[in-house]
């Protein structure tokens, strides 16, 4: 995809279903008896991952243009897969994916590609192991993983040394089949959607704190849910928003849950003119339009203490780094180095490349701004979240940006282009 600097953004644009709650309702729907229906759910590469492995297992999924029809298998009634179940490049797919088969009565085995297959899956190998899962992986960290249940799964409390939305969803799936009360704690709150979602399907799930415990459950209940939009989808235009001259737009319906608005809290700290409207709840996850108008930046600093809140945004606020007054440090983000690409890396070398002025941590970026940045031939490494952070920085920046690689988008947001064509003036 080749960018050209713009003159302004104008418009109101919507923006791909939230990815995340995709995927849990998806797989809830799938262990519980009767109809479920999901509403404005993302058909990503990704998702779409999860909806095949649950067909493998047997459940009856009708996929409509804007809905999915789940007949439930109910909580015991997944079927053995006859292959291999493969996950493509989604994490999330896999590590939940990992917890649910740790309570059935076969054996199966996850896949991925070369990207997945280089992501750390101890991490989910660990306390499954714990709960009496015989996983064999390769090297014992990474795919292919076969997942072999125990005679009888049992409970544990569980302190996760990572605040891991996907390592906490994966206990707490492995917890609906295993005896007694399954606890994770986290040193620090990861997003919730799976203990917001869990409940509302009739799980007996408590959160305290930092701790979440759910009991052994005999069913759970068909919903219909409606998936609000990706704030991590957002991200990209609300930045662009901040750091196009001239701009105005406006994003609907965008998730604003306080596990996962952290750029917002970010951004404003930085001087971002940031306006939510029409506030209100959707099957249990706040949403709002956010309104964005171009905005004078100054830097900032975080740490440890809000990286989980902005893990997948942080590519994009380096960006918006590049164009404040002064320097910004992120800390606390080793998370970045195992994604789909060592982001670390490939955010700082390829706005390096278009002129930014950005050093590597062992754990996050040094970002001194503001730089002029220019147009350059960038690569996306096949990471989804680089390629638009770095379509993003084509727009300010001068001359033409090529970004090599640019069809992983896909992978999250089918359409970034057709969208971010819309508001281009």
């Amino acid at each position: 995809m080749k960018i050209n600097k713009v003159s302004k953004l104008n418009g109101t644009i919507v923006v791909p279903a939230d990815k995340s709650i995709t995927h849990r309702a998806i797989m809830l729907s799938a262990l519980a008896d009767g109809k479920s229906v999901i509403n404005n759910y993302l058909k990503s590469d990704d998702c779409l991952m999860t909806l095949n492995a649950f067909k493998q297992m047997g459940v009856q999924i009708e996929q409509k243009e804007n809905s999915l029809i789940i007949e439930g298998a109910g909580i015991n009634g997944l079927k053995n897969p006859v292959k291999e179940i493969y996950a493509g490049n989604s994490g999330t797919t896999t590590r939940l994916l990992s917890g649910v088969l740790a309570g059935q009565k076969f054996s199966s085995t996850i896949s991925g590609d070369a990207s997945l297959s280089k992501r750390p899956m101890k991490r989910v190998i660990e306390p499954l192991s714990l709960m009496g899962v015989d996983i064999v992986a390769k090297e014992n960290n990474f795919l292919p993983m076969t997942i072999t249940p125990g005679e009888n799964l049992k409970a544990i409390n569980y302190i996760s040394p990572v605040a891991s939305a996907q390592v906490k969803s994966c206990i707490l799936f492995a917890g609906l089949y295993a005896d007694g009360i399954t606890t994770v704690a986290e040193p620090i709150k990861s997003r919730d959607h799976s203990e917001r979602m869990f409940k509302t399907f009739g799980a007996d799930i408590t959160v305290n704190d930092l701790s979440v415990s759910v009991k052994k459950c005999d069913k759970l209940y068909s919903q219909e849910v409606t998936v609000p939009c990706d704030i991590s989808s957002a991200a990209f235009f609300i930045v662009a928003g901040l750091i196009v001259p001239d701009t105005n737009i406006k994003i609907l319906n965008v998730n604003i849950n306080k596990t996962r608005d952290g750029i917002l809290t970010v951004l404003k700290n930085m001087g971002a003119n940031i306006v939510l409207d029409n506030v209100k709840d959707v099957s249990g996850e706040p949403v709002a339009d956010i309104e964005i108008t171009t905005s004078k930046l100054n830097s900032t600093s975080f740490g440890k203490e809000t990286v989980p809140s902005l893990i997948d945004e942080i590519p994009i606020i380096v960006l918006a780094a590049t164009q404040a007054e002064g320097k910004t440090v992120i800390s606390g983000a080793k998370e970045l180095k195992v994604k789909e690409s060592n982001r670390i890396h490939a955010v700082a070398s390829q706005l390096n490349k278009m002129g930014a002025d950005i050093e590597e941590t062992d754990d996050g970026f040094i970002v001194n701004g503001p730089t002029k940045l220019k147009g350059a031939t960038v690569e996306s490494f096949d990471d989804h979240r680089i390629a638009m952070m770095l379509s993003v920085a084509g727009l300010i920046a001068e001359g033409e940006t090529e970004i090599v690689n640019s069809d992983c988008v896909k992978i999250s947001f089918a359409n970034f282009y057709e969208v971010l064509e819309k508001i281009c003036k």
